[in-house]
């Protein structure tokens, strides 16, 4: 009777163990977009001989001697942008496997981002799933980081899942398997990306401070550390449309509005699988993020 009470209190201390999947988010906006040909929409930036396509599918990977990323043909000003992504297994903390858009190749040092980044770990521990928005410099020089971290309520290492970044001039939303799990408002032009910005994927290693804050680093005896994208889709205004061109929307509406199923769903995550918000750690300094 004992043993009965402890595993269920011990089930009540973490329910984003016992809390299963989200709730239906009932629109699926990855369906509304054609998979793309890796050789169509995108190009090798770096790491050109850490990098294979099969059939459409990429696999990129680090070891000690380099990393590798990727980059599209098209700069947007909006848009749908996702991939299907099957990350490392094992130790591979210290590592980044990162998929974002950002300028920093045309504004160095003033750039904007917006990353989905997946943080190495330690065995026995789970991936860490950053989302992150960088506004005119904010990543450069002194770091001024919105970040939200998800534990996941997969395991993103034994199956590919679809992850992507909903942009319009309005929002940002950062959606797992359909799944809204963040949405970031415009509430300033000072606090939203508003420049043409270019889709990029890469694995890298980012010791420093990836996993627990740098505690624990890239161990090569377990390289090469791989990851593989397939799925990609990217649909929206490119930076050469006209200003006709109508944003994309994440959900039915089309204004881009989510529905209440949909917030339903975010809520869901928010409550089970976010370890952490920006916006609620006490030891930021929140006049450099007004939106808070």
């Amino acid at each position: 009777m004992a043993a009965i009470l402890f595993i269920f209190l011990l089930m009540l201390s973490f329910p984003s163990m016992n809390a299963g999947s989200p709730p239906s988010p009932g629109y699926w906006p990855s369906t509304k977009f054609r998979p793309m040909s890796f050789h169509y929409a995108f190009k090798s930036l770096w790491g050109f001989s850490h990098q294979s396509v099969d059939q459409n599918a990429l696999t990129i990977w680090l070891d000690r001697t380099s990393g590798s990323g990727f980059k599209s043909d098209r700069p947007f000003r909006s848009g749908y942008f996702g991939a299907s992504i099957k990350v490392h297994p094992g130790y591979t903390a210290g590592i980044i496997t990162a998929f974002y858009l950002s300028n920093s190749e045309v504004h160095p040092g003033f750039h904007d981002e917006v990353d989905i980044e997946f943080l190495g770990t330690t065995f026995g521990k789970p991936y860490t799933l950053q989302t992150n928005v960088y506004i005119r410099g904010s990543g450069d020089g002194e770091i001024i980081g919105r970040e939200m971290k998800f534990h996941l309520w997969f395991d993103p290492t034994q199956d590919f899942h679809h992850y992507a970044i909903f942009w319009s001039p309005k929002e940002i939303i950062f959606l797992v398997d359909d799944v809204p799990i963040r949405r970031y408002q415009r509430k300033s032009d000072a606090t939203f990306p508003l420049r043409p910005m270019w889709l990029y994927g890469s694995i890298w290693d980012a010791s420093s401070w990836a996993t627990e804050d740098g505690k624990y680093k890239a161990d090569y005896n377990y390289q090469p550390f791989v990851a593989k994208f397939t799925d990609f889709k990217a649909g929206g205004c490119s930076a050469y449309s006209s200003s006709r061109c109508r944003p994309v929307s994440a959900s039915p509406h089309r204004s881009g509005r989510l529905t209440m199923q949909q917030y339903k769903a975010m809520k869901w995550v928010q409550r089970y699988h976010l370890v952490y918000d920006y916006c609620k750690d006490p030891k930021r300094n929140h006049a450099l993020t007004p939106e808070c």
